[in-house]
């Protein structure tokens, strides 16, 4: 059973920061792809940040420059620094990831895993 924790979510005011973090588990054999994606009220899920394998990363343009995204591949976990936080950073946010794992029959499955959500306030 893979699953995706994440935590670091929380209330902040204009201008503040957080770091959520999520973490991967289960018979990963490895990670192809993690990131974070969002969606505020009466809106559209939007991508925030992805990290494939390596050193690339991707940032939707609305956080250039504010938040990084990293990977930590010896815990199975990303992270989003999110600094500068404004108002329309309020979200859910949602770890995802692209997964190879091992299966019992010995072939491996390449699948997209989400997690359960962290909610991000920024208000005054």
């Amino acid at each position: 059973q893979v699953q995706l924790v994440e935590s670091g979510g929380g209330l902040v005011q204009p201008g503040g920061s957080l770091r959520l973090s999520c973490a991967a588990s289960g018979s990963i054999r490895s990670i192809d792809v993690m990131g974070w994606y969002r969606r505020a009220p009466g809106k559209e899920r939007e991508l925030v940040a992805l990290m494939p394998s390596g050193s690339t990363t991707y940032y939707t343009d609305s956080v250039k420059g504010r938040f990084t995204i990293s990977r930590d591949d010896t815990k199975n976990t990303v992270y989003l620094q999110m600094n500068s936080l404004k108002p329309e950073d309020t979200s859910v946010y949602y770890c995802y990831a692209v997964l190879s794992i091992d299966q019992v029959t010995g072939l491996v499955r390449v699948d997209r895993y989400w997690g359960q959500g962290t909610q991000v306030t920024v208000s005054s």
